[in-house]
């Protein structure tokens, strides 16, 4: 059975991963995997976890299997987190939350439970997007299409066709929003198109699934959750899926979340059943050490605060990254104006190179960057950003 099997191809992202491990020259760059880098170019345990791992390793008494969904006292973290602490739809348990195995895993529970309730659904994904969406839904029997939402030759938003497109869909299919830090783009609507876009989806009753991978990255952890709060209205019915990799650096810990958002109490948890059974046939049920990491820095004020004030350092470094790319191809005479990367938000941006372009910088230069020409802006560092500005200059 399995001498029959030819190779698989390698994952777009990932399979650069190992690529780039492999590669001998010393001065190798990888700005491919979506992992934040310090100025130091390492990928640092946040200050707030180390000391809610001490507490949790003082305190813990047993590592007994976790309930099918999870944590409630991480469910209670979560959803404050999304919504805040007072919002109707928590204090009116409007809100059922299910921890996964990573954001992955949660966009994985919500396809399997979209194709066990509704298995006609169409999932509509932004184009571009994570490479990863179309196969995750496609992988439990969805069928995937694409929404318009990047204008290449004005490196922004195309908001007309994105909601010419989503007028025109179907009632009952499901959309799949960036809350904040588009992958691969970095773009992401204003709070007005937000609110334009919940009355269309609204309007023609179609279910927003958010992928909410990077809240705090942008602009601010409240602030990047406009796009879930304005999305949602009374009556709606919402799915949210949250990742703890880059905002927490919780990365091999795999802790994310779906959220599902009903209409009342009672169908909230009648979803949530269903999701159960989903989870229980996937991996039974979720790890439990970033949860608990998660949770204990949220209910510890003080925790709470180091980590935000980490997240905001974060969101200045890649800030000054972005100015300091743009400043030094303009230094070195390059005439394609790079300026629009100073008004994307997050860890990623499209660099308008083509994949001949990307794949001479690998070759040549041994910098690495995804096939699309999308770049991971926090992988730059002060002490590669000269190598990789210089090689930028002489390839264009």
């Amino acid at each position: 059975m399995f001498g029959t099997l030819d190779v698989a191809p390698a994952d777009p992202i990932l399979g650069l991963e190992e690529a780039f491990k492999r590669d001998p020259n010393p001065a190798k760059i990888n700005l491919s995997v979506g992992v934040y880098r310090d100025a130091y170019g390492n990928t640092p345990v946040f200050r707030a976890v180390k000391r809610a791992e001490e507490l949790i390793l003082r305190n813990e008494i047993s590592k007994t299997y976790l309930a099918i969904d999870g944590m409630p006292e991480y469910a209670a973290a979560v959803q404050a987190l999304l919504f805040g602490p007072e919002h109707p739809l928590v204090t009116h348990q409007l809100a059922v939350t299910a921890h996964s195995p990573g954001g992955t895993g949660g966009l994985r529970v919500a396809a399997d439970f979209l194709s066990k309730i509704r298995p006609n659904t169409t999932v509509w994904v932004s184009q571009p997007t994570w490479p990863n969406h179309p196969n995750v839904f496609r992988a439990a029997g969805l069928a995937v299409q694409t929404y318009p939402y990047f204008d290449a030759a004005g490196n922004r938003l195309d908001f007309d066709a994105m909601m010419a497109a989503l007028a025109n869909l179907p009632a009952g299919d499901a959309v799949v929003l960036h809350g904040s830090c588009h992958n691969p783009t970095g773009i992401d609507p204003t709070p007005e198109q937000w609110a334009h876009i919940s009355s269309l989806l609204a309007e023609r009753n179609l279910l927003p699934l958010v992928d909410f991978a990077y809240q705090g990255l942008a602009n601010g952890i409240d602030v990047d959750a406009t796009s879930i709060r304005t999305l949602w209205q009374p009556g709606r019915e919402m799915i949210v899926v949250s990742s703890y990799s880059k905002n927490f650096g919780l990365y091999n810990e795999r802790t994310g979340a779906l959220t599902l958002v009903a209409a009342t109490s009672s169908e909230a948890q009648a979803a949530l059943s269903h999701i159960k059974t989903v989870v229980r046939t996937n991996y039974s049920n979720p790890p439990a050490h970033g949860a608990k990491i998660v949770t204990t820095i949220l209910r510890t004020p003080e925790l709470r605060s180091d980590w935000a004030a980490e997240l905001g350092e974060m969101r200045a470094r890649i800030r000054q990254m972005r100015e300091k790319f743009v400043a030094n191809l303009a230094a070195l005479g390059v005439q394609r104006d790079f300026s629009f990367l100073l008004n994307q938000n997050g860890m990623f941006s499209f660099t308008g190179l083509s994949k001949a372009q990307v794949l001479r910088l690998r070759q040549e230069y041994a910098i690495y960057l995804v096939d699309s020409g999308r770049v991971n802006v926090a992988g730059m560092t002060e002490a590669n950003l000269p190598l990789l500005c210089q090689a930028v200059a002489q390839m264009l």
